[in-house]
């Protein structure tokens, strides 16, 4: 994937770091019993509350089918509850347990440690450009995302 002048595309650079993270991030995790997509979701559940399974899957970068597994999977593990949404009893809400709030607490100094090797050759100033640029191809891209999500449901 290279442009007209032989250069990496953008994209397939991204690619390659999302790769190698989650590579290493499955590796730190592997010892506590997580993959990268279970961590993310318990990460979701922590940061927003209360999800429904199909909020958690978009948050997640998930399809539907593959977070109601995996929240079945979290579930009988004991690391997220789900309860019937107040006025529409076919929602259920996953939160997370204690042990999934300590298991997030015991992963979080592997997956920070990741973070600081990522970023230790880039001084401050170029870790906020980056951030910053990485936010901007995301808010470029969410709008793309969402109006595939709502004309084919998210298909290939």
């Amino acid at each position: 994937m290279a442009t007209t002048d032989g250069t990496p595309l953008t994209l397939y650079l991204i690619k390659r770091l999302e790769l190698v993270s989650r590579s290493l991030l499955d590796d730190a995790l592997r010892p506590r019993g997580l993959t990268t997509l279970q961590y993310t979701a318990l990460t979701v559940l922590e940061a927003r509350g209360a999800t429904s399974s199909a909020q958690l899957a978009r948050r997640s970068f998930l399809r539907p089918q593959t977070m109601h597994e995996m929240v079945l999977t979290l579930e009988k593990r004991g690391l997220i509850r789900r309860e019937a949404q107040q006025g529409n009893k076919r929602v259920l809400l996953a939160t997370l347990t204690e042990a999934g709030q300590e298991l997030l607490a015991e992963c979080r100094p592997a997956v920070l440690e990741l973070e600081r090797a990522m970023l230790e050759q880039f001084s401050p100033g170029q870790r906020a450009v980056f951030r910053e640029a990485l936010e901007l191809g995301i808010g470029s891209l969410a709008p793309l995302a969402r109006e595939r999500e709502s004309t084919d449901g998210g298909r290939d």
